[in-house]
C-alpha cells in the first residue's frame, strides 16, 4: 500500500464521517480502513483522527493534512484524466448532487438512459435541497437552479425554467386575485426561502416590480409549497415543472399572467479540477444533449 493509496483512504474517511461508509465507497473492509489510517499516523508520527465508539473527530493536524492531501489527489487525477484524452471510455463513480423535485422529475427518467448508455459508470445521486460544498464534501458535480453564488466552479447552462404565480381556486375565492404585483403585500405568499420574508420579481418590458411579501409557510422543497397551495393556504411562485400538472387539472389557478417572473436558469457546475474527468464530461454532455432536444 502506497503513500498515495493510504492518502485517499484519509480523504475518503475525513469526508464519509466514518470507517464504515469511506469503506463501502472504497470497496473495502472497515478493518482494512482502520488499519490503514493507523499505519499512515504511525508513519507520519501524528494523530490524524480521535476515534470513539460513537462518532470521529479530526484532529488540527489531521485538517491540514486533509487540506493538502485532498489538493493532491485532485492534481493526480487531473493528470490521469489528461493523460486518458478525450477518446477513452468514461469509467468510475459520478457524485451528484441535485434538488430533490428536479432530481424526482427530470433525472430520474434520464439517469437510467445514461447507465445503459456509460456501462462503466456508476452513479451517486443525492438529491436534497440544499446547496452542497462540492469539493469540502466530495462531490464530482451538482445542478444548480437561479443565480450562481460560487464563481470558481465552471458552470454549464443545460436549461432554464419559467417560474409560474398560482394559487388554489378557493384561495382566490375567500381573498380575491391579485392583478399587479403589489397587491401580492396583502396576501399570504409562501415563500421558497428561509426566511419569512421574502422579495418576489417581476418584469414587463423594462419595467422591474419588486414586491416584499410573507406568510405562514417558507420552505426550501418546492412540492411541500405546491402542496400548501393546493390545500389553500396562499399564493406561491415555483417552477413550472412543480405545478404543470396541478395548473392542468385545475387544483392551482396561475395568476398575474401578464407579470411573469424572470427565468431562471439551470446550470451543471464541477469544481476547476473535475475539468478533464471523462466522467464528468460525458454526464454533462449527455444533460446539455437530452434538455436541448427537450426544450427543442
Amino acid at each position: 500500500m502506497n503513500q498515495l493509496e493510504d492518502m485517499r483512504i484519509f480523504v475518503e474517511t475525513v469526508q464519509a464521517q466514518s470507517f464504515t461508509a469511506a469503506a463501502d465507497r472504497l470497496g473495502l473492509s472497515k478493518q482494512f480502513v482502520s488499519k490503514r489510517i493507523a499505519a499512515l499516523e504511525q508513519r507520519l508520527g501524528a494523530r490524524l483522527l480521535v476515534r470513539s465508539t460513537r462518532n470521529q473527530r479530526v484532529t488540527d493536524l489531521g485538517t491540514a493534512y486533509f487540506e493538502r492531501a485532498q489538493r493532491i489527489l485532485q492534481e493526480v487525477d487531473a493528470a490521469e484524466q489528461m493523460v486518458l484524452g478525450r477518446t477513452a471510455t468514461p469509467r468510475g463513480t459520478l457524485r451528484l448532487s441535485a434538488p430533490m423535485s428536479f432530481g424526482t422529475l427530470h433525472l430520474a427518467p434520464l439517469v437510467p438512459v445514461f447507465m445503459q448508455r456509460e456501462p462503466q459508470v456508476s452513479l451517486e445521486l443525492d438529491l436534497n435541497d440544499r446547496t452542497v460544498d462540492l469539493i469540502g464534501e466530495g462531490y464530482d458535480m451538482a445542478v444548480r437552479i437561479g443565480a450562481l453564488a460560487d464563481s470558481s466552479l465552471i458552470a454549464r447552462r443545460i436549461s432554464s425554467m419559467q417560474l409560474i404565480t398560482c394559487a388554489s381556486p378557493g384561495y382566490l375565492r375567500q381573498h380575491g386575485e391579485p392583478t399587479a404585483p403589489a397587491q401580492l403585500a396583502a396576501h399570504a405568499c409562501l415563500s421558497y426561502s428561509h426566511s419569512r420574508r421574502n422579495d418576489w420579481t417581476y418584469r414587463v418590458g423594462e419595467r422591474v416590480h419588486k414586491v416584499s411579501v410573507s406568510g405562514p409557510l417558507c420552505s426550501n422543497n418546492g412540492e411541500m409549497l405546491r402542496d400548501a397551495a393546493i390545500a389553500g393556504l396562499g399564493l406561491t411562485v415555483l417552477p413550472d415543472f412543480i405545478v404543470a400538472a396541478a395548473v392542468a387539472d385545475g387544483r392551482l389557478l396561475e395568476v398575474l399572467g401578464d407579470f411573469r417572473p424572470d427565468i431562471l436558469n439551470i446550470h451543471v457546475v464541477h469544481p476547476q479540477h473535475r475539468e478533464t474527468s471523462l466522467v464528468v464530461r460525458a454526464f454533462s454532455d449527455f444533460l446539455a444533449e437530452q434538455f436541448r432536444e427537450h426544450d427543442g
